[in-house]
């Protein structure tokens, strides 16, 4: 934004530069033409005087050496005419070459008709032909022939390039003073919006990690954005305040909710033993053991909303983490699990892997990502966790072989309660979305692929990441 208002700025001091300088320069030719004309013409009407006895006596000895003296002074060819236009004398033989290259011989017949030269157009620094200039020679009031000069403009150009050249110096210099002053205008106008823009990304992560927003509102600027940083700095607090009595709201909810569903499940699950052997109708008998399965999964979504709560927590200042140790308890914890749904786990890849990143948060995501991967995996296959080094990164992908994704699900799978149908054993549809945020607040990045056969591979990448040298 700097850059457009210096642009700005710029373009008005050019448009002032060049509504002052153009007039200027326009007055700069027309004066050095005025001041050309004048003195020539005074030259011509003197040799129109000096030329009425010649003209009448037809002796142009005296006239001839008077005209070549001027063109040898001032290099500009002189002739006089007579009354039907012919060459009566000249300062050298090519004057009529010369007029022919003014290419202005409507004065020379206002010279024959009586008539004074007229005021000569602009001399332009890019016109070469010569000014001429011609004068009635009158003997007793009557046009006897005329008197013609032929000047060249070199010097008058040259001294209008000058003066040119001149006032685009000033003007260059305006221009360059004008954008040293306009700098610290535009940067201490720009100042609180330059605030806003390197903030914004520290309140965003701030906001993200649960932690208060570190204020970027400023005593500098105009008034008018200085109460815009105070508004956002506001609104910053305001938000991150509402995020965290959010994720306490949805903790402690969690947790005085776990103490009634555990009361609520060994109530029915006693009910449930009283009315096995009671002589009561099947659907009576069979009724606890159906809201025992709804309990069940109220506690599993419950689960799941604690741990996304945890995942949305505070971030943790990121430590060295041996991944080794990490996935070693993962899979032994699981490879339970998966062995009583009749699947094996299974750990490859490389050994020795470090990253900075936060152990307990990592934990969490494998347990979000191999849970999803166990719930989905058909029975008798195998759940793949693997770890590679992959071009200055760390991989760590979970990867199984049951039903997979559609490719326009990718998308959509790590979000909030979205559930592919149909889904085993009551999915909460928060797996892949704790996953996810899990990813983002251990420092590194979640992606859903589809492998070749089938299934679906889970992968975190750490960008920035320590390789042990064990």
């Amino acid at each position: 934004m700097r850059n457009r208002l210096l642009v700005v700025v710029s373009v008005l001091v050019v448009a002032v530069v060049l509504g002052l300088g153009v007039p200027l320069a326009m007055a700069a030719a027309a004066t050095s033409t005025a001041e050309m004309f004048t003195d020539r013409l005074g030259d011509t009407t003197r040799f129109a005087a000096l030329a009425q006895r010649p003209v009448t006596d037809s002796d142009t000895t005296a006239l001839a050496a008077e005209l070549t003296r001027y063109d040898q002074l001032y290099d500009a060819p002189a002739a006089v005419l007579d009354r039907q236009g012919e060459l009566l004398v000249a300062s050298r033989p090519s004057v009529v070459a010369s007029i022919a290259q003014a290419d202005d011989e409507a004065r020379i017949a206002l010279a024959l008709a009586g008539r004074r030269s007229p005021t000569h157009t602009t001399i332009w620094p890019w016109d070469g032909r010569p000014m001429l200039l011609a004068e009635p020679v009158l003997v007793g009031g009557e046009v006897r022939g005329a008197a013609v000069t032929i000047s060249p403009t070199a010097e008058a150009r040259a001294s209008v390039l000058v003066v040119w050249g001149v006032l685009a110096l000033a003007g260059a210099v305006a221009l360059v003073i004008a954008a040293l002053a306009a700098l610290p205008l535009v940067r201490w106008i720009l100042s609180p919006v330059e605030d806003l823009d390197v903030g914004t990304a520290k309140v965003a992560a701030a906001v993200r990690a649960g932690r208060p927003a570190e204020p970027i509102g400023g005593d500098h600027g105009p008034p008018e954005l200085r109460r815009l940083t105070r508004d956002f700095d506001a609104m910053a607090a305001t938000v991150t305040a509402t995020l965290e009595a959010q994720r306490s709201f949805v903790a402690d909810a969690g947790h005085q909710l776990r103490n009634p569903l555990t009361a609520l499940r060994l109530r029915l699950a006693t009910h449930a033993e009283d009315l096995a052997d009671a002589p009561v109708p099947p659907e009576i008998r069979d009724g606890p053991g159906a809201a025992l399965e709804e309990i069940d999964r109220l506690t599993a979504v419950l689960d799941a909303l604690l741990a996304l709560a945890r995942t949305e927590g505070r971030v943790v200042p990121p430590v060295e983490v041996g991944l080794d140790r990490v996935l070693d308890e993962r899979v032994g914890t699981w490879s339970v699990l998966a062995e009583f749904e009749g699947l094996e786990l299974h750990r490859a890849g490389a050994r020795g892997l470090v990253v900075h990143s936060d152990p307990v948060t990592v934990a969490t995501v494998l347990d979000a990502v191999l849970d999803n991967a166990v719930k989905y995996a058909p029975k008798g296959s195998t759940v793949e966790l693997t770890t590679a080094r992959v071009e200055g990164t760390v991989e760590v992908s979970v990867r199984d072989h049951g039903p997979g994704l559609r490719p326009e699900e990718l998308e959509r799978a790590t979000e909030r309660f979205w559930r592919k149908a149909p889904v085993p054993d009551g999915g909460s549809g928060l797996g892949l979305a704790i996953a996810a945020r899990g990813a983002e607040r251990a420092g590194a990045a979640l992606s859903l692929e589809l492998p070749d056969d089938g299934g679906l591979r889970v992968v975190l990448r750490w960008r920035s990441v320590a390789l042990s040298t064990a």
